[in-house]
C-alpha cells in the first residue's frame, strides 16, 4: 500500500509548481515596468526606482532576462501543437480541437468544437457543460455563422481548467442535426434527429517538478484531542416548552371545542325520532294536553322537513306550506296527501278545538313515523339544539315550561 506521504507528494509538487508559475509572470511584470519598485541585494529592502518617464532603464531589462531565465529553466515549455479531430456524418462534418497538445499544470486548455452542415440541415449543439463537468469551466463563446456557400458554421469554445496533472480524457460529445433538405429523411425512424458522438480525446498533464525528484514531507501531526463543549444551559429548553405551552393552549381549546359541536351533530333523522319519542312520552288524556300534543307533533315535521330539505317550514302558514312542498320536486305525490292530511288536522285540533279520537291520533303519529322513515336516506348532518334535555333517560321529567312554552311559539307561526 501506498504511504499517503508518498500520494500526497504529486498533488503538493504540482500546487507548488503552479503557484510557482504565477509568481514568475507577476515578476516579469513587475520588473518591466517603471511603477513598481526595484528589489535591492537585502531580502525585505526595497527603494523606489525612478525611471525617465518613456524609457526603461538597463537594470530594469536585467531582471526581466533573469527572471525570464529562470522561468525557463524551471518551467518545462507547453506544446503549442493541438490535437484534432474530424469527422463526417452525412451532411454534416465534425472538428474537435484540443490545444495545448501536452500542457502543464496551470495551463488552460482550449476545446473547440466546430460543426460544419450543409444548407437546409439544422444543428443542435450540445448544451453548455455536457459531459465536460469533470473539468472547471473558464470560458464559454458559442458562435454561429453562415459561410459563403450558404452552409451552417456552429462553433462552441470551451477554456478548461484540469483539476490535477496526469492523464485526462474529453469524452465524446453528441451532436445532433436534423436534414430538411428536400427529398432527404429528416432524422432515422423513431428519432426526432440524426446523432453523431465525437471520439475520445485522452490527453497528459505534466506536472512542474521532474517525476524523480525527492520531495520531503514533514510528518503528520499528532491526533489533537476533542475540545470538549461547555455544558448547555437549560433556560432555552424551559423557555421553548413555555412558548409551545402557550401556542398550543388555543389551539387545544379550538379542538376540544370542534370535539364538543362534532359530538352534538346528529342526522336530522335522529334528532326528529328523538323529539318523537320524548313527545309520545308526554299524557294526552285531556284536551290541553292534545293540543299541546298536535302543536309538538306539528313542530316536529316542521323542523324536520325544514333540516331535511333546508325549506322554512316553521315560519309559513299550512296553506303557504303545503304550496312550497307542491312544488318541491323532492316530495312525492304520496307524501304531499300525507302532509296535506296531517296538518289539516293539527289546524283542527290547535285553532278549531276538534277534539280527535284516540285512532285518529294514532293515524296522526303513523303518518309522522312513515313520513321520516321514508325520507331518512342521506339526511343532512346538523347541529343538535338541545343535545343533553334529548338525550335524557326515559324516567327523566322535562321541565314543565320549556314545552309548553316552544309549541306556544310553534302555534303562533301555524
Amino acid at each position: 500500500m501506498m504511504d499517503p506521504q508518498q500520494a500526497a507528494r504529486p498533488i503538493l509538487i504540482d500546487g507548488l509548481g503552479a503557484t510557482i508559475k504565477r509568481n514568475v509572470n507577476a515578476a516579469i511584470h513587475r520588473s518591466t515596468s517603471p511603477r513598481f519598485a526595484r528589489p535591492s541585494c537585502q531580502e525585505g529592502d526595497f527603494r523606489p526606482a525612478r525611471p525617465p518617464r518613456g524609457r526603461v532603464t538597463t537594470a530594469s531589462l536585467v531582471n526581466a532576462l533573469v527572471v525570464l531565465l529562470l522561468c525557463v529553466l524551471l518551467t518545462p515549455v507547453a506544446s503549442a501543437e493541438s490535437i484534432v479531430q474530424q469527422r463526417q456524418s452525412g451532411p454534416v462534418s465534425i472538428d474537435v480541437t484540443l490545444e495545448p497538445k501536452a500542457p502543464v499544470i496551470g495551463d488552460t486548455v482550449t476545446l473547440s468544437i466546430q460543426v460544419t452542415a450543409e444548407q437546409d440541415v439544422e444543428v443542435l449543439m450540445p448544451d453548455f457543460g455536457d459531459a465536460l463537468d469533470r473539468f472547471s469551466i473558464v470560458d464559454f463563446a458559442p458562435r454561429e455563422t453562415i459561410d459563403d456557400a450558404g452552409r451552417t458554421v456552429a462553433k462552441q469554445t470551451y477554456r478548461l481548467d484540469p483539476p490535477s496533472s496526469g492523464r485526462h480524457v474529453i469524452p465524446p460529445i453528441l451532436i445532433e442535426y436534423v436534414d430538411r433538405r428536400p427529398g432527404q429523411q429528416q432524422a432515422p425512424e423513431g428519432l426526432d434527429a440524426y446523432e453523431v458522438l465525437t471520439d475520445r480525446i485522452p490527453f497528459e498533464v505534466a506536472s512542474v517538478l521532474p517525476d524523480n525528484a525527492a520531495v520531503d514531507l514533514k510528518p503528520p501531526m499528532e491526533r489533537l484531542a476533542p475540545i470538549q463543549p461547555p455544558a448547555p444551559s437549560r433556560w432555552p429548553i424551559f423557555a421553548a416548552i413555555l412558548i409551545l405551552a402557550l401556542v398550543s393552549l388555543p389551539l387545544l381549546w379550538r379542538a376540544i371545542a370542534a370535539a364538543r359541536r362534532r359530538k352534538r351533530r346528529r342526522s336530522a333523522y335522529d334528532v326528529a325520532t328523538t323529539r318523537l319519542s320524548k313527545l309520545l312520552r308526554d299524557p294526552r288524556s285531556t284536551g290541553p294536553q292534545i293540543d299541546e300534543f298536535y302543536v309538538g307533533l306539528s313542530y316536529i315535521i316542521r323542523k324536520y322537513i325544514e333540516d331535511r330539505f333546508e325549506m322554512r317550514a316553521p315560519e309559513l302558514t299550512t296553506e303557504e306550506f303545503l304550496t312550497s312542498i307542491g312544488q318541491s320536486p323532492d316530495f312525492s305525490a304520496d307524501h304531499q296527501s300525507l302532509l296535506r292530511e296531517f296538518l289539516r288536522q293539527a289546524d283542527l285540533v290547535k285553532f278549531a278545538r276538534a277534539q280527535p279520537s284516540g285512532e285518529e291520533i294514532e293515524r296522526a303519529i303513523g303518518n309522522v313515523q312513515r313520513f321520516l322513515e321514508d325520507t331518512r336516506e342521506n339526511a343532512p348532518m346538523i347541529n343538535d339544539e338541545f343535545p343533553e334535555s334529548e338525550s335524557d333517560s326515559e324516567n327523566e321529567v322535562p321541565p314543565e315550561d320549556a314545552a309548553p312554552k316552544r309549541q306556544i311559539e310553534e302555534a303562533a307561526h301555524g
